[in-house]
C-alpha cells in the first residue's frame, strides 16, 4: 500500500510540483516590535489561509510553513525547497489537544505521550505517531505516521492558533543545504521563491528538533517504553531516559524512504566541500587549495589551530567549549565559512555527549557528497 501511495505521490509531484516559479517580490516583515505582533500574525494567517507559504521563526530553525491539511499548499513547500517527495514533513500544532486532530495516539502510549508533551512542549521535540486520514499523503510522503510538534516561539504559536489548523513546516532552505537560523539566511536561500518571510530574530536553540518514535516493547525492560531517536537534537538522550529505554537509529537512509526528516545520508551540507576530522594528523593539504577551519572552541591543545595557515577560522564556542553555545552558533558559523570562497572546510570533531551527538550527526551528513 505504501509503495502504491508513493507512486501516486510521484505522479502528483511531476504535475503539481514543477520547478519553482519566480515570485515578483519576497517581503521580509520585521517582527521585533511586540506591539505589532497582531498585525504580523494576521498577515501570515491571511497568506496561509489563501494556500500560500510563509517563512516562519521557530526556536530551532526557520520553517517554511503551509496549511498542513491543504495538499496544494504543501506542494508549494516542496517546490520552493526543491525537496524530494519521499522526505516527510513535520506538522506544527498550537495546543496539546490539537495533536489528536492529526495523530492517533495509541491507548497504550497515551500516558507516556502526555508526559513527554508536558515535559517538552512547547519545545524542540517531535513525536512520530500513526496519522489520521485528514493529513494529506504529501505531508507524510505516503507513510502511515505523522511527525508532530508544538513550537515554543511566540510568533509561531500565535500563527498556528489564529489559523486554527496545523502548519506543515520543514526548514526554510533549499533541500539538503544549511538550515537557516535567521531571516537573512532564509532570504539568501528562498528570495524570489516565496511571498513572505517573518523576521522573528535569531533562533535560540540553533538545531532542529529531536524526533522520536515511542512504542511499547518487551525489549524496554521495566519501563516498557522504547524510544527510538530518529533525529538527534536539543532534547538529548539523557533528557529522554526517564520516559523509557532510548535507542538511537543510526542507519542513514539514502535510496530507501526516510521515516522522518534529517535521515538522508547527505544533508545540512554547505556548497563548499566539508571534511570532518577526528585528529590533526588526518589533514594533508593539497598545494594551491584554500582551507577554512571550523573549530569547536579554538583550543590550541586540539592541534588544529596551528596546523595550517587557514584562510578563515570560526569557533562554535569561542574559548569556552560549551555545547549549548556551540549548538546555537552551529548553522550560523557553518554558513559564514561557506561564504568565504575557500576550496574546503575542515571541521574538528565535537564531543559526542549531550548536544554534541546532534552536531556530530549533522557534520557527518554535511561531509557526504
Amino acid at each position: 500500500m505504501v509503495v502504491q501511495v508513493r507512486h501516486l505521490l510521484s505522479f502528483y509531484f511531476v504535475h503539481r510540483c514543477a520547478k519553482p516559479k519566480s515570485v515578483t517580490d519576497t517581503r521580509v516583515i520585521d517582527a521585533s516590535d511586540p506591539s505589532d505582533q497582531n498585525r504580523i500574525v494576521d498577515l501570515a494567517v491571511g497568506l496561509l489561509t489563501d494556500g500560500e507559504v510563509v517563512a516562519l521563526p521557530t526556536e530551532t530553525v526557520y520553517g517554511l510553513g503551509a496549511d498542513a491539511l491543504n495538499a496544494d499548499a504543501v506542494a508549494k513547500v516542496f517546490t520552493a525547497k526543491e525537496r524530494p517527495e519521499f522526505d516527510p514533513l513535520i506538522v506544527h500544532v498550537g495546543s496539546y489537544e490539537q495533536i489528536d486532530e492529526v495523530a492517533k495516539v495509541p491507548d497504550e502510549l497515551r500516558e507516556v505521550i502526555d508526559k513527554l508533551m508536558k515535559a517538552h512542549w512547547p519545545g524542540p521535540l517531535t513525536l512520530v505517531l500513526p496519522k489520521k486520514e485528514c493529513v494529506p499523503d504529501i505531508v507524510t510522503s505516503g507513510l502511515s505516521t505523522v511527525a508532530v510538534r508544538m513550537s515554543a516561539h511566540p510568533l509561531m504559536k500565535a500563527i498556528v492558533r489564529k489559523l486554527g489548523r496545523p502548519i506543515a513546516a520543514p526548514s526554510a532552505n533549499r533541500f539538503g543545504r544549511i538550515s537557516p537560523t535567521s531571516a537573512s539566511a532564509v532570504e539568501k536561500e528562498l528570495a524570489g521563491r516565496i511571498p513572505m518571510i517573518i523576521d522573528g530574530g535569531a533562533c535560540r536553540e540553533g538545531l532542529e528538533s529531536t524526533i522520536i518514535r515511542p512504542e511499547i516493547s518487551a525489549d524496554a525492560g521495566k519501563k516498557g517504553v522504547l524510544i527510538h531517536v530518529l533525529r538527534a537534537g536539543p532534547v538529548t538522550k539523557e533528557m529522554l531516559q526517564r520516559f523509557g529505554k532510548v535507542v538511537r537509529v543510526k542507519k542513514s537512509r539514502s535510496e530507501e524512504a526516510p521515516e522522518a526528516p534529517g535521515q538522508l545520508a547527505s544533508h545540512y551540507a554547505p556548497v563548499t566541500p566539508l571534511r570532518l576530522l577526528s585528529k590533526p594528523s588526518e589533514f594533508v593539504p593539497e598545494a594551491g587549495k584554500k582551507y577554512a577551519l571550523l573549530s569547536y572552541c579554538g583550543s590550541e591543545k586540539a592541534g588544529f589551530m596551528d596546523l595550517h595557515e587557514w584562510v578563515a577560522v570560526e569557533q562554535l564556542s569561542p574559548g569556552n567549549g560549551k555545547l549549548a553555545e556551540a549548538a546555537v552558533r552551529f548553522f550560523y558559523v557553518l554558513r559564514l565559512l561557506d561564504e568565504m570562497g575557500v576550496d574546503e572546510i575542515i571541521a574538528e570533531s565535537v564531543s559526542e555527549t549531550g548536544l554534541g551527538v546532534a552536531m556530530m550527526d549533522k557534520l557527518r551528513r554535511a561531509s557526504i557528497r
